[in-house]
């Protein structure tokens, strides 16, 4: 019998997003890992930007505990979408991202979008090979996170901070969370939106679009 410590499989983990990460460049395919606590407003974003995105050959796989009503919200704006339900399972790894990648016909689209299952510990310390992890902090959780949970902000490419017309209702510091983000990552781009009034959205629009054309630009190399 062999015991498997935590290390073992964080590292058979890395050894698979290593894979993904290769062939998502060998076919020129953006992934993007949206991260965050439940309710932060990770399905209502990536809902906007698929609209937005329509020219876009666009796939979603979803992690849920359970039910697929995230999925089923999504399902009208996108290519193609794909459930995962760990059952209890705090996070989605690298092989399974893989194996769906090849067997279902997501290497033939322009982007793959990851919504992870709602948690800031478990999804932030499994790498899937993506191309961007993106962290999302709404207004009504309080600007604390970052401080208490920094590892998905230290890793993330950009942090949208959500639901920004509740701001006024809420004890919610922009000033310093936006400090302790550029603390935790110098290079972290941040935007505000709503996607009820649709603040900041174009930013957000225009930031990926860029990350797309320049994922286009290496796969042609």
């Amino acid at each position: 019998m062999r015991v498997y410590l935590a290390k073992d499989l964080l590292q058979a983990n890395q050894s698979n997003a290593d894979e993904n990460r290769r062939i998502l460049k060998e076919n020129a395919t953006l992934m993007v890992n949206i991260i965050g606590s439940p309710g932060c407003g990770k399905t209502t974003m990536l809902q906007q930007t698929l609209k937005h995105f329509s020219k876009w050959r666009t796939s979603v796989i979803v992690g849920d505990l359970y039910t697929s009503e995230d999925a089923e919200k999504l399902a009208p704006w996108c290519d193609k979408i794909l459930q995962i339900n760990t059952e209890g399972g705090c996070h989605l790894e690298a092989g399974y991202i893989g194996d769906l990648m090849v067997k279902e016909g997501l290497l033939q689209k322009d982007i793959l979008f990851i919504e992870n299952i709602g948690n800031l510990v478990c999804p932030a310390e499994f790498d899937l090979g993506e191309d961007l992890r993106v962290a999302l902090i709404s207004v009504t959780e309080g600007n604390d996170k970052p401080r208490k949970y920094p590892l998905p902000f230290q890793s993330a490419a950009a942090t949208l901070v959500t639901k920004m017309d509740l701001l006024p209702y809420c004890t919610f510091d922009l000033q310093t969370l936006n400090e302790d983000l550029h603390r935790i990552n110098p290079g972290l781009e941040i935007f505000k939106v709503s996607c009820t009034n649709g603040e900041g959205l174009d930013s957000w629009y225009q930031w990926l679009d860029k990350q797309l054309q320049a994922k286009k630009r290496q796969g042609s190399n």
